[in-house]
């Protein structure tokens, strides 16, 4: 039920963004809303996709639209998930937790990071029946395999490899926060937080996040650079014979996160990948990398396989312009943090809500009954 005081106070995402970064201690926010370099992939993201017009309808009568679509086998009542992002809970204090619910009361994709800062086990009970691992592929076989066995036994069904992480990046104004790996509340640090009350009051009563999942394998991460990234202890940078290891040791759907060059799809569909995430990381690995909607469609003339797409996407309206391109579902990760911040657990249902309303008005103005007739009203050239 849409809640009218919010949809007039926070109609859009700018506005949740916004209202985080005011409740957020700068580090927090510079960790979130921070690319690499000079950030130009992270607003080339969102340049591009504005720059996909489609051709609005008239006469077509009343109708409502079905937002429904098929994913690896299943109905999803949306097109959009909720994307991985490490440390959530460094963002909003239980954020994994929060997410997973919003996630599981949507019937929508929760996706888990490796690096996030609760375990499978503390949040598969929350995820519902669309919970999705991202893997940060560890060196040794054994964590592996381990690894695989807590997601799969805490209700994951679905395998996210990222691909795109093969170093890590600097992520400059991080570094120039103050943020270190793992999160150390220096008295620069301790300034911002006394100016956040409502994030101060989470975090104490929490304790300040860790990578559980990680240190659970490598003990305490210390003696860290300060813009060192404990998971760089146990990862490595994967190849193709790591991948069809993934694909032999996992037996449910099979996903690649971070997948631009056209020319990798081929391969990538022979290996057994159930679907590929085109993704350019937000931004936050490298600086030179195209835009992720402009790599859309040459991806798209590769594979029949289910495409996941993620990348500057503002509101239901970018969701349309993805699916119009050949996008078959869309990820967000930082919107939705966005919204816990701003709003705290009840952000990601008005957030879900705020989505869902703007797909059902923009589908009005474009004729579309159905997400799959939404390609024939994107205009070429």
């Amino acid at each position: 039920m849409a809640d009218m005081d919010l949809h007039a106070r926070y109609p859009a995402i700018s506005d949740l963004k916004a209202r985080a970064r005011q409740r957020l201690p700068r580090f927090v926010w510079e960790y979130l809303d921070s690319g690499t370099g000079t950030e130009r992939t992270s607003a080339e993201n969102g340049r591009a996709l504005a720059g996909v017009n489609l051709m609005p309808s008239i006469l077509h009568g009343e109708f409502t639209p079905d937002l429904s679509v098929q994913l690896l086998g299943q109905t999803l009542p949306l097109p959009f998930g909720i994307g991985p992002v490490g440390m959530s809970g460094l963002i909003w204090p239980d954020a994994e937790a929060h997410l997973a619910r919003a996630a599981a009361a949507a019937g929508i994709p929760y996706t888990l990071s490796t690096v996030a800062s609760q375990t499978p086990e503390d949040v598969g009970p929350h995820a519902g029946a669309h919970a999705w691992f991202q893997m940060y592929p560890p060196r040794d076989p054994a964590i592996r395999t381990d690894m695989l066995n807590r997601a799969r036994a805490a209700g994951f069904g679905t395998l996210v490899l990222t691909v795109d992480v093969p170093v890590a990046s600097r992520r400059e104004r991080q570094v120039r926060s103050g943020l270190t790996q793992p999160p150390r509340l220096t008295p620069r640090l301790m300034a911002q937080v006394a100016m956040c009350p409502a994030w101060a009051a989470g975090m104490a009563r929490r304790g300040l996040p860790r990578m559980k999942m990680i240190d659970s394998y490598s003990g305490e991460t210390k003696g860290l650079p300060s813009n060192g990234h404990a998971g760089y202890l146990l990862r490595t940078s994967p190849d193709w014979d790591y991948l069809h290891w993934l694909r032999d040791a996992w037996d449910g759907p099979f996903v690649v996160k971070g997948v631009l060059d056209p020319d990798m799809v081929p391969r990538l569909q022979s290996a057994g990948v159930d679907a590929i995430w085109i993704s350019n990381h937000g931004g936050r690995q490298f600086d030179a990398a195209p835009a992720t909607i402009d790599m859309l469609p040459a991806l798209r003339a590769q594979t029949d396989l289910p495409l996941i797409f993620d990348g500057g996407v503002t509101g239901g309206l970018d969701i349309l312009r993805a699916m119009a391109l050949g996008a078959d579902f869309v990820m967000l990760a930082r919107p939705w943090h966005y919204a816990l911040a701003a709003l705290g657990p009840t952000g990601p249902e008005h957030l879900t809500d705020m989505l869902r309303l703007d797909l059902i008005a923009n589908m009005g103005q474009l004729g579309t009954r159905s997400l799959k007739d939404v390609p024939s009203r994107h205009l070429v050239g």
